[in-house]
C-alpha cells in the first residue's frame, strides 16, 4: 500500500468527483459527497481543511470505499 500524500480537502473532493462522487450538501466546514450505486449509494464526509492529516484522509477513503492506489492514480 503506497503512502498517502498530505493534500488539501479541495484536492480530495476533486479526486472523488473524478471517481463519480457528487457534492450533495455542505454543513459548516464539512462537505457530504455521494455516489449512486444500483443497490443504494455511498456517502462520505470530507472536512474542509487546508491540509488533511493522513488518518483523516484514510478514514474518508474507507467511507468512500476507495483504495489508496485508486486514489493516488486519480490525483
Amino acid at each position: 500500500m503506497p503512502r498517502l500524500p498530505r493534500i488539501s480537502s479541495l484536492e480530495v473532493i476533486r479526486v472523488l468527483e473524478r471517481l463519480d462522487f457528487y457534492q450533495a450538501r455542505q454543513t459548516g466546514s464539512h462537505v457530504v459527497l455521494k455516489k449512486p450505486l444500483p443497490d443504494g449509494e455511498i456517502v462520505c464526509v470530507v472536512p474542509l481543511h487546508r491540509e488533511l492529516k493522513i488518518g483523516t484522509l484514510s478514514g474518508v477513503l474507507k467511507q468512500a470505499k476507495v483504495t489508496p492506489d485508486e486514489f493516488i492514480a486519480n490525483l
